[in-house]
């Protein structure tokens, strides 16, 4: 009999070469009996053939397996109506660009059963599509998915030198009732590569008190295309990064000091980083550190965007709790 139920949470757009991947490590992982697992796919307006794949799997899952078509656009509206859909205690988030490791059911099974603990995460091992480039390294890793938090279990919090990663993240549902769901003006859409809806989920976490342990037992293998594996990616990203920032900064209370709005010393950081891509201009820096610089820049002309330039969607989440939310909403429709 289960003492735990987790809805397994999994939004995809357009990945059916990578989807069955995903779905082959949840159903070879083994998982205690005592853990009910049920998983949600959520559809996010898929143009290719993400709805036959999923009907192929349904049919051999060894535990409940729904599909979700969500019709509103962009990954936070997706990571919402699979959170709508289910019931369990615990909702897991994983990618469609993931496999989850054989021990990862087990892994938060263990952990939340035994623990008070209201969210977990983990690290995100690289699956390199391509030969990695010598100027990608694990400090600017998160660009591209690769996550690593070390080989030790880390409360997560100030003194944590990282945040909870949505794609690889487990939260008891009544924590969620308190925070309320995901912030759909944030996060990536079809149109762009707009994110920190996980800064602004675990932002609202720690400031209703809530705590969280980074489990490094907590595995996922991540996929990592050539395509990402480019100074052009990396540059887009931070850009599209920064917008999301500059959105945020809308409606989070920014701590420090600031000029028109702009925290101090994130000018500080972006002046240094000038620095460092000019000196790699005449040899003086080493080319990733200069890169680096260069990123951060990226970031601080987004942060611009989105502060000043960008208008603000209409939001479906922040601070809208999940029972207030009907399963059957508009615009998604179960099968």
């Amino acid at each position: 009999m289960a003492i735990l139920t987790l809805d397994v949470v999994l939004p995809t757009f357009n990945r059916a070469d990578l989807l069955p991947k995903t779905l082959e490590s949840l159903m070879s992982a083994s998982w205690p009996a005592e853990l009910g697992v049920t998983l949600w796919v959520i559809d996010n307006n898929s143009k290719d053939n993400t709805r036959e794949i999923v009907r192929e799997y349904q049919e051999r899952s060894p535990y409940p397996f729904h599909y979700v078509l969500e019709k509103q656009q962009g990954y936070s509206a997706a990571l919402n109506a699979g959170i709508r859909a289910g019931n369990g205690d615990l909702i897991g988030m994983i990618n469609d660009d993931e496999e989850v490791d054989a021990g990862w059911f087990q892994a938060i099974y263990d952990f939340f059963s035994t623990s008070s603990f209201d969210f977990a995460g983990g690290p995100y091992y690289p699956n390199w599509g391509a030969p990695k480039p010598d100027w990608i390294t694990k400090e600017t890793g998160g660009i591209v998915g690769w996550v690593d938090g070390g080989p030790d279990r880390q409360e997560y919090g100030p003194n944590f030198n990282g945040i909870l990663m949505g794609g690889n993240s487990i939260v008891r549902r009544r924590a969620l009732e308190k925070v309320g769901l995901y912030d759909t003006a944030l996060g990536r859409t079809d149109k762009g590569l707009n994110s920190c809806e996980d800064e602004d989920m675990y932002g609202r976490l720690l400031a209703h008190g809530l705590r969280g342990m980074y489990l490094p037992e907590l595995i996922i293998h991540h996929y990592i295309p050539a395509e990402r594996m480019t100074r052009s990616y990396h540059r887009r990203w931070c850009f599209g990064r920064g917008t999301s920032l500059g959105v945020l900064s809308k409606t989070r209370k920014t701590e420090g000091a600031q000029i028109f709005g702009i925290p101090r010393w994130q000018i500080r950081q972006t002046l240094a980083g000038i620095v460092r891509m000019v000196k790699g201009w005449f040899g003086l820096e080493k080319s990733h550190t200069a890169f680096q610089g260069e990123l951060g820049v990226w970031d601080f002309i987004g942060f611009l965007n989105g502060r000043f330039l960008r208008r603000t969607q209409s939001r479906e989440a922040a601070g809208t709790s999940v029972s207030e939310m009907a399963s059957d909403s508009a615009g998604s429709r179960q099968v």
